[in-house]
């Protein structure tokens, strides 16, 4: 049976705050996959695989056998191509890219949200969110530097995921409530492991033991943290998150110089303080305005 959850904007705040602190783990291991040759539709698979196990039994306990005919098919099909899409893509940019410098240019979805919130969902962004947006595609601008330096591969591979993973955010606020989060998380799980499978005898490299822990490691901590995603959604608008997601990028630089010695460089520094304190200032600001 659907659930309808009431709005409360600080814990979906503090499920956003805490998915964030915990997702960059993945952008270490998967570099280390990458950089050891394995293929990383099989990481992205694995991701899917384990993940889709791991909520399983919770699926099974919220909706039994209900939980494996989702009510919206499409709605679930277009969530699993749009994430795991974003996921392969933003995988490939780190085999070119330090961690800091893939998230900095994948941060580019907290403004695509923004955009297709008004546009889909029909939310009420103000003039300081749209002056965010403006604002922090500057940011953008800044970081990747189209045409002064010679363009990385990996930052397509970056954006594009960016944009990939803001539409699968917003497909996700547009269904949420309607059946338990963690019955979404499995069914976006299961059918993205699937249509992954269809692939995967074309790239197949058999990982080794330690490998494969890694692989369970990617699953684990990405189910529980868009299971957090999930859970934030039901509970404050998409608009309002948004601008909280550019929290990641703090982990993910300590990880990066933690273990493989990088650092982003002064523009991308510059990039990424514009693109959080625009986010921040404004995000402030809207609540102060819808409080009065």
């Amino acid at each position: 049976m659907p659930r309808t959850a009431s709005p409360r904007p600080l814990l979906g705040i503090a499920f956003l705050l805490t998915a964030m602190a915990i997702l960059p783990v993945i952008d270490v291991l998967a570099k280390y996959l990458g950089q050891a040759g394995l293929p990383i539709l099989v990481v992205v698979w694995a991701r899917a695989l384990f993940g889709g196990l791991m909520t399983l039994p919770f699926a099974l306990r919220a909706e039994g056998m209900r939980a494996f005919l989702p009510a919206h098919p499409l709605h679930h099909l277009g969530r699993a191509l749009l994430l795991y899409g974003a996921t392969f893509l933003f995988f490939q940019a780190l085999k070119h890219l330090p961690i800091a410098d893939a998230l900095a240019i994948f941060f580019v979805n907290p403004l695509v949200i923004v955009i297709l919130s008004a546009l889909f969902l029909r939310e009420r962004v103000g003039p300081r969110r749209w002056a965010a947006v403006g604002v922090g595609f500057l940011g953008t601008l800044i970081i990747i530097r189209p045409g002064m330096v010679e363009m990385n591969p990996g930052t397509v591979y970056a954006l594009g995921a960016g944009l990939a993973l803001g539409a699968y955010f917003v497909m996700t606020r547009a269904i949420a409530g309607a059946a338990d989060a963690m019955v979404l998380t499995f069914q976006t799980s299961a059918v993205g492991a699937g249509l992954m499978a269809l692939a995967l005898p074309f790239v197949w490299l058999p990982p080794l033991p330690g490998q494969w822990l890694m692989l369970v490691g990617v699953g684990v901590i990405a189910t529980l943290g868009h299971y957090l995603i999930t859970k934030a959604y039901e509970q404050a608008e998409a608009s309002l998150l948004a601008p909280l997601a550019f929290t990641e990028i703090i982990m993910a630089i300590l990880l990066g110089w933690w273990f493989f010695g990088d650092l982003p460089d002064r523009w991308t520094v510059l990039g990424v303080a514009i693109l959080i304190a625009s986010a921040i200032y404004i995000s402030v600001r809207e609540r102060r305005a819808a409080k009065a």
